[in-house]
């Protein structure tokens, strides 16, 4: 249809320009058609163009009508052999089907006349089978045009060997490389596929993924399961990867705080980890209780808070009292001021926070730790105890 109308369109300034030239001095031409009793008189210009927009309207019904038979003839025709298909047809079917696996050999054929996508292609198949040295030999022969087709393929290569150092400079690459313009109406689909591909580099290799120049690139359910892997590798993380992880949350600090509050959780906890962050550890986990309330992020947040040198008991009874007043009947917050009170010596005003709550565990806790809390021992051994049930939190004060 478009090369349809870039015809008429050349072919109509070209008319043009040659009836300009005829009619220079002479004026725009005339027509008179007399047929029965109808009578016409126009310019010549006007009879050209009329008769060129019939033909153009014309040729427009000839090809529907045509492309409607063909199709319509198509779905009376009894077919037999797959290989009476046309081409397009039969990867239509395969692609249906998900049965590439199966037909190496036809879809090897069908390409080998591309030029663009022949190595490419071909490379794909190997891969596919295992062969991965001789997919990478086959996209040494690709077409410049086709460049990020072919890195694509080759980071795949490289993922599926392992070989996260070269995936990283190729997809470093690509993800600042100026796409092609004949690849702009699929650049969603590119930019999926390289999205997909940085997850899978940041979970095959998390440590890795901290050392790319380029951030920001992974889906919101990958972005989780990278720092949840990023968690439970933590003791592994040798010092150049600890402060590749300071430095990626302080350049992403603002944005990370716009994201869902699980993902926020899951930073909090790494952030809980490095003392060096413990101002930005702060921040996040007021940040969070401003938005809900979380006991898990409470506690992280006062644990921090006793844990410094030089506790401000103060500033934390006021931020206690505050979440008070915004949540209701949240036992961990009187948890909390008992350690309070009894670190400022108020310890009148501690026994009787023990008093409510009583089905609560934290205050059972607190009211056996109170008659055992001169006996270090038994305040280990009640500790350990607790410590022990998955669904607790960890004692550290």
């Amino acid at each position: 249809m478009k090369g349809l109308i870039w015809t008429y369109l050349i072919g109509a300034l070209f008319v043009l320009a040659i009836l300009s030239v005829l009619s220079y001095g002479f004026g725009a031409g005339y027509v008179y058609v007399y047929w029965r009793d109808w009578q016409l008189q126009t310019t010549v210009w006007a009879s050209i163009f009329v008769i060129a927009i019939l033909g153009f309207v014309l040729q427009l019904l000839w090809i529907s009508v045509k492309r409607y038979l063909s199709r319509e003839q198509r779905k009376l025709e009894t077919v037999f052999d797959f290989k009476n298909l046309h081409p397009y047809e039969q990867l239509g079917v395969i692609w249906l089907l998900d049965a590439a696996q199966d037909q190496h050999a036809f879809i090897d054929r069908i390409f080998t006349q591309s030029g663009l996508l022949k190595g490419i292609v071909e490379s794909k198949l190997l891969s596919r089978q295992g062969h991965y040295t001789q997919a990478l030999n086959a996209l040494n022969h690709t077409a410049p045009m086709a460049f990020e087709l072919a890195e694509l393929q080759r980071i795949e290569i490289f993922l599926a060997l392992h070989d996260t150092e070269k995936a990283l400079t190729h997809l470093e690459f690509l993800q600042q490389h100026q796409l092609s313009p004949w690849l702009k109406d699929i650049e969603q689909s590119y930019r999926q596929k390289i999205t997909e591909y940085w997850g899978r580099l940041a979970l095959q290799q998390s440590w890795l993924y901290l050392r790319s120049l380029q951030y920001g690139h992974l889906d919101a359910q990958t972005r989780d399961l990278w720092l949840q892997q990023v968690l439970t590798q933590f003791e592994d993380a040798s010092v150049d990867d600890l402060y590749a992880l300071q430095q990626r949350y302080l350049e992403l600090e603002q944005e990370i705080q716009t994201r869902p509050y699980s993902s926020k959780v899951l930073w909090l906890k790494l952030l809980s980890r490095m003392p060096e962050m413990s101002i930005q550890h702060e921040r996040l986990a007021l940040h969070l209780l401003r938005e809900q309330f979380d006991r898990d992020v409470f506690y992280l947040w006062f644990q921090q808070q006793l844990l410094k040198q030089a506790p401000d008991y103060a500033d934390i009874e006021t931020k206690i009292e505050e979440m008070e007043q915004t949540y209701l009947s949240q036992p961990i917050l009187s948890f909390a001021k008992w350690y309070v009170y009894e670190a400022t010596e108020r310890h009148a005003q501690a026994d009787a926070l023990l008093t409510l709550y009583p089905d609560n565990v934290l205050m059972s806790y607190l009211r056996i730790k109170a008659k055992i809390k001169d006996n270090d021992e038994l305040v280990q051994q009640l500790n350990l105890i607790f410590e022990n049930d998955a669904n607790f939190i960890q004692f550290k004060i």
